[in-house]
């Protein structure tokens, strides 16, 4: 498979999540009907800042994977960083959802070090 389709698959399931998460929040804040703010509601709080977290860290490495393959960084590069990348943000989104703090932890670990090394492989690769 060639990298910019392997990385398709994660920009794909990314934004899957996102849309996800983004209906999560809708839908409670229509059942609380609360449009602005909480309304005290600390569910609809809590799925707020969840989809907040994967919005503030989905989009920058989804543009690094386009940017990987693109590059010509190998495929199995894009899936290895791809898969923990996705692993991360769906074990995050698990354990702020409910209140579980090694999942938590454990998500974002799996969040910024795939970022982390993409970051760094893009830099080398644009010096190279």
């Amino acid at each position: 498979m060639p990298p910019l389709e392997a990385a398709a698959i994660y920009v794909g399931l990314n934004i899957l999540l996102l849309v996800g998460l983004g209906l999560r929040v809708a839908l409670t804040r229509r059942a609380s009907q609360v449009s602005i703010g909480y309304g005290g509601n600390t569910v609809l709080e809590t799925r707020v800042r969840v989809h907040g977290n994967a919005s503030e860290y989905i989009p920058a490495m989804l543009v690094a994977l386009v940017a990987a393959a693109y590059m010509g960084i190998p495929a199995l590069w894009i899936h290895v960083l791809g898969v923990t990348f996705t692993l991360g943000r769906l074990l995050h989104v698990y354990g702020l959802s409910a209140n579980v703090l090694p999942a938590r932890a454990s998500g974002m670990m799996l969040t910024l070090i795939p970022m982390a090394i993409i970051a760094l492989m893009l830099i080398y690769h644009g010096l190279a």
